[in-house]
């Protein structure tokens, strides 16, 4: 059994609420783009990841960080969408939803976590979730029906 378009976006959203390049890095790392679109994914994954440790690092609940959270969990929902039949609107408005659960319950975990487990391995415990929560979203494509592609056309041979 698949999840639904939706519950993937809402999750990647989550993701994108937690380390905003998830949003589209999560998708573009399961797409069959080509190894330079991947190695720039995988880049802006990494220096996020670096950078949200860094004591200067600003909060993410300050409006452009959280404007650039729920764009990124849009545009998120958006290619996970084309990923299925049904219509972008709901995946994508789920991803927003998400999104900015993710950017206030990333927030408040810190906020929680950081003074009894220290700053470091409050962060890398939100890592650890975000990324498992993006390879939730962007794991296996869904099934086309025998015989049919995911569009609904028939393959060869069928």
């Amino acid at each position: 059994m698949t999840a639904s378009p939706v519950l993937r976006a809402a999750l990647l959203g989550t993701a994108a609420g937690g380390r905003s390049t998830l949003g589209l890095a999560g998708p573009v790392l399961t797409s069959p783009l080509r190894w330079p679109v991947r190695l720039a994914a995988v880049a802006a994954v990494a220096g996020e990841l670096v950078a949200d440790k860094l004591p200067g690092t600003p909060s993410r609940t300050i409006p452009p960080s959280v404007a650039v959270r729920l764009a990124a969990g849009a545009a998120g929902g958006a290619l996970l969408a084309r990923r299925g039949a049904g219509g972008p609107v709901l995946p994508v408005l789920a991803a927003v939803a998400g999104a900015a659960a993710g950017t206030l319950a990333g927030a408040r975990w810190r906020g929680w976590a950081a003074p009894r487990t220290g700053p470091l391995p409050a962060a890398l415990a939100e890592d650890a979730l975000v990324l498992g929560l993006t390879a939730l979203a962007c794991g296996p494509r869904h099934s086309a029906a025998p015989g049919r592609t995911r569009r609904g056309r028939r393959t060869m041979g069928a």
